[in-house]
């Protein structure tokens, strides 16, 4: 029975060594045979330890070992912990379901705003956070993109939320994306209620929505189950009180509380530079009250807070739970998914950021080879084309979804190599980092600068800026298909036995015989076969029955041929001449 190794997502060539009891030299050689130069405090990530380990036949099996986050242990704390004192807080709502299906539209119509008439290709491409009042109380509400290319964002907003509204059109039914956020939701253990939307549609079909969650597993009231389905209209406001009263209910019923007097905690939803103001962080407070002025650590970086809005821009004083707030002041962009939590001063601030940092590198570390380095390397019959790129986005989780979607367009043949990536603005030292790498720089909600576009020019590096995120994975797409083999399909036309050879140049070959198979038309190449050997090719540029020119010649006929060669072929009687036609075929992926 093999022994289990456990080891994190990243570890030295020299502590792998270690673990699996062998020199470490014979671990390097084993890695040089396969033509991997590191040394012995170069960092390899799990599957490429898996691989080699499994090359060295081994009696260990490698398991990856699960790592407790601070962020993991702090989202333990903001979800379970409140005390005696704790007050009735908002409920936090993801808006989730499949593109197109009118999320975005019913949250204007809860607002009373047009938002969709900003966007971009008419769909949500970042996280938007907004709270609103029905019957003097709040509710906040978390707009989340339907697109395939958001599934990180989806996540994301399943995990900050109480309850999840699953949108539905009445006319279309569940979709791709619609399984997938009701997944994101299950598995966050949120609530989950059904909104069809569109029922003002000629063609909606109730019914049929009813079955297709059943086939999800999600089994409606009036079926005997426990999800409530409520149909709504955007466009006539039809069924959305109604909505409404089900999301305070559901509140009603899972008690929702905080604490208020404590220092504010929760989590980044999103991050962006803006011009004047900085690196500007878009958070979701869970518990406690944030203030202007006061201190806040989030993962590597910190703030203190300059100023303090709400998500329509207006100035707030103080912020409660389930709040939606947009901070400036952080010294460096927060990630997308960042734990932010408030501290007493700036000193305790910048060691806790600072702190963070130096935890996160020993966990994930800097990986020097990477399983699919290797595995390139040790398959090099399969030659793996890299499309080098470079990507700016306006906001981390734009950045985030766009980078785990270029993983997914890898394939055995070709692959997107990420030379850098950043927030803002497409800048001089992008460019010059692009042409040194032969990449091209991709901006989504971005454009280059002035003297950006001007160096581009100079140095032709190619810059394509996106709205669209959909539009801008299609355009690499259609690079990384100009790096595909084509398919050559070869298709066989007929078979002559040759029968006599009446003229031989070094570039013509005038010979005739009988065809014994198939059809013999033009254009068309020709394979000389003698003793089951193919000897040569040629181009075909005649053909003859008789003594005239046929445009075809079929089985039991005689016929004449006249082949194009590059070289000398020495044809001889009896030797079988194979036409066939062969076609180049550009591959896509």
């Amino acid at each position: 029975m093999s022994t289990i190794v456990e080891i994190q997502d990243t570890i030295t060539v020299g502590d792998l060594a270690e673990k699996i009891s062998i020199p470490v030299t014979k671990l390097i050689t084993e890695l040089m045979k396969n033509g991997v130069m590191v040394t012995v405090n170069e960092r390899i990530d799990f599957d490429t330890a898996e691989i080699i380990v499994g090359e060295l036949a081994l009696d260990y099996e490698l398991k990856l070992k699960s790592v407790t986050h601070q962020t993991d242990e702090m989202n333990k704390k903001l979800n379970k912990t409140v005390s005696d004192s704790a007050e009735t807080r908002p409920p936090v709502v993801a808006v989730m379901g499949h593109v197109d299906h009118g999320k975005t539209s019913l949250l204007d119509a809860i607002r009373g705003t047009k938002t969709t008439d900003d966007e971009s290709g008419g769909i949500t491409q970042h996280i938007s956070a907004y709270q609103v009042a029905h019957n003097d109380r709040k509710i906040t509400l978390l707009d989340t993109p339907g697109h395939e290319a958001f599934a990180a964002i989806r996540e994301h907003g399943a995990r900050l939320t109480d309850l999840a509204i699953i949108v539905v059109a009445a006319d279309d039914g569940i979709k791709p994306q619609t399984q997938e956020a009701i997944r994101f939701a299950k598995n966050a253990g949120v609530k989950i209620v059904v909104a069809v939307n569109k029922i003002d549609k000629p063609d909606a079909d109730i019914n049929r929505i009813k079955q297709q969650l059943a086939d999800q597993e999600l089994l409606i009231e009036e079926w005997g189950g426990d999800i409530v389905l409520q149909p709504v209209s955007a466009i006539t406001k039809e069924g959305i009180p109604e909505l409404l009263d089900m999301i305070l209910l559901v509140a009603d019923v899972e008690d929702l509380r905080a604490d208020v007097d404590v220092p504010g905690q929760g989590l980044i939803i999103e991050s962006r530079m803006e011009q004047g103001k900085g690196a500007v962080a878009v958070a979701l407070i869970e518990a406690g009250t944030v203030k202007p002025g006061d201190y806040i650590v989030a993962g590597a970086t910190y703030a203190r807070i300059r100023t303090l809005t709400d998500t329509n821009n207006q100035p707030i004083q103080a912020a409660g739970p389930a709040t939606p707030i947009v901070v400036t002041g952080f010294k460096e962009l927060p990630e997308f998914g960042d734990t932010f939590f408030v501290v007493q001063d700036e000193k305790i601030a910048r060691t806790k950021a600072k702190n963070h940092a130096i935890s996160h590198r020993q966990i994930s570390g800097k990986v020097n080879v990477n399983s699919l380095e290797l595995l390139k390397i040790m398959n090099r019959s399969k030659e793996l084309n890299e499309l080098n790129i470079y990507i700016k986005a306006d906001v981390k989780g734009s950045l985030t979804s766009l980078m785990d979607s270029l993983r997914s367009l890898a394939t055995d043949e070709v692959a997107v190599r990420v030379i850098g990536s950043g927030i803002g603005a497409i800048t001089d030292s992008d460019v010059q980092l692009a042409q040194s790498s032969s990449a091209i720089i991709y901006g989504f909600h971005v454009q280059p600068t002035k003297s950006a576009k001007q160096i581009a020019a100079r140095d032709n590096v190619m810059i394509e800026t996106y709205d669209v995120i959909y539009e801008l994975i299609d355009n690499i797409k259609q690079q990384l298909s100009t790096l595909l083999a084509p398919e050559i399909k070869e298709t066989e036309l007929g078979r002559v036995l040759i029968k006599g050879v009446f003229k031989t140049t070094k570039n013509d070959i005038i010979c005739g015989g009988e065809v014994t198979k198939g059809k013999l038309t033009l254009p068309a190449l020709a394979r000389v076969v003698r003793d089951k050997e193919e000897i040569a090719e040629a181009e075909v540029i005649g053909l003859q029955r008789g003594p005239n020119e046929a445009k075809e010649v079929v089985e039991g006929e005689m016929c004449g041929l006249h082949l194009k060669t590059n070289t000398k072929i020495p044809v001889e009687v009896d030797d079988r001449i194979e036409l066939f036609t062969r076609e180049t075929i550009i591959r896509k992926l």
